[in-house]
């Protein structure tokens, strides 16, 4: 076993808070009322209920009545995609979003294309970005749903939502759009209101909360179908027995991570261009694919290590106690390169060279000056059994 651990694959999932631990397992051992009961216990659960997405809707700035709870970012993006284009079937059957975005977000769309829909995919500019006049000129008539997500899980772009919400909105008032916010949620600013999104994607654990619930912030007025059928639960929206202790969970973590945001990204982007200038600055060939360091999220970032497999280095650093990825965790066992670095139209050596790192609060400077110090040594060891 190494000497010590240092965790960068925070995009993947996170570390639980042990404040929210704590405060699951509470909830499990003592309050697990199920929130539709009439008596005691039921009455704690509810409370428990409404107070979350009380927290929940206050960060985002939106009514309570917004805030839908599910089983994660995937459902919640499901939820949206699915549901949306399906209830606004009459008003037109096309659609659009990018070829970057996460699977759960691409794998909806491919459904609906099967259902008869047509789906428009934008590329991205080699720093990952979509443009607004390109989401503009795609529009039609019969656009009824625009999904564009907000932090790139892979690069970390990220796209102007306000431009681009303006440009839908001034063309197309009746377009809804979508955004999936789970890697920007709690790390960026982030208003649906003022940035004019009319649905939104979040997860607990991509914010050191649990696994399996997320929620879905829907704009008043902006309907959709449920993917499930079962229950009046969630006003509907989402039939079955809410996850109380999850929930509770997800909007602690989420209150935890939105104190002293700034000072936190800051921090982030710190480490960020501390790890990227050591590492480039004695491998001068390492590549930064996507946004430049400073436009891009604190903690998101990805380079290639052309003449190297990517597989190799990330099992090379495991030794090390080091964790990154090769691509989304979604699809971390595929052969194929990552779909987003080929948008961006990498040649085929910087595609199999590439790692993900994904930073959290609770890295340190001296992680991320270790860990600097094990790649460093890890390609120069790589260097010269290659000859290199």
């Amino acid at each position: 076993m190494p000497l010590r651990e240092v965790y960068l694959d925070n995009s993947a999932t996170t570390q639980v808070y042990p404040e929210v631990i704590k405060t699951m397992q509470q909830i499990m051992g003592e309050k697990f009322g199920n929130a539709s009961s009439l008596h005691r216990r039921g009455t704690e659960a509810e409370r428990i209920l409404q107070a979350s997405r009380r927290a929940i809707a206050g960060i985002l700035g939106a009514k309570n009545e917004e805030i839908t709870f599910t089983s994660g970012g995937t459902e919640s993006n499901n939820l949206a995609v699915l549901g949306i284009a399906r209830h606004y079937l009459r008003r037109g059957r096309h659609l659009l979003t990018t070829a970057i975005e996460h699977a759960s977000v691409l794998e909806p769309f491919k459904q609906l294309e099967r259902e008869g829909f047509s789906v428009s995919y934008l590329l991205p500019d080699e720093r990952g970005i979509i443009s607004p006049r390109e989401v503009t000129a795609a529009l039609t008539p019969e656009t009824t749903l625009v999904s564009i997500m907000h932090v790139n899980n892979e690069i970390g772009s990220i796209q102007p939502l306000s431009q681009i919400a303006a440009a839908i909105k001034t063309k197309n008032p009746a377009t809804i759009l979508h955004v999936d916010a789970v890697q920007s949620f709690c790390k960026l600013p982030l208003s649906p209101e003022a940035l004019g999104i009319d649905a939104l994607s979040i997860s607990a654990h991509k914010i050191h909360g649990p696994k399996g619930v997320g929620a879905l912030y829907l704009r008043a007025g902006t309907l959709l179908e449920p993917l499930f059928r079962g229950g009046g639960h969630e006003k509907g929206l989402r039939p079955g027995t809410e996850n109380i202790p999850g929930i509770a969970g997800l909007a602690l973590a989420a209150q935890m991570g939105i104190k002293d945001r700034k000072v936190k990204a800051s921090h982030l982007q710190n480490l960020k261009e501390k790890l990227i200038n050591v590492i480039q600055s004695e491998h001068p060939r390492v590549k930064l694919n996507g946004p430049r360091m400073e436009e891009g999220a604190p903690h998101i970032f990805n380079l290639s290590f052309p003449g190297f497999k990517g597989e190799i280095i990330l099992h090379a650093l495991e030794q090390k106690g080091i964790y990154v990825s090769t691509s989304s965790a979604c699809h971390a066992g595929s052969k194929d390169p990552s779909h987003v670095l080929k948008a961006l139209g990498l040649k085929k050596e910087s595609l199999e060279g590439a790692l993900r790192f994904s930073l959290s609060y609770l890295n340190t400077a001296e992680e991320i000056a270790y860990a600097a110090t094990q790649i460093n040594a890890v390609i120069h060891k790589l260097k010269k059994y290659h000859g290199l």
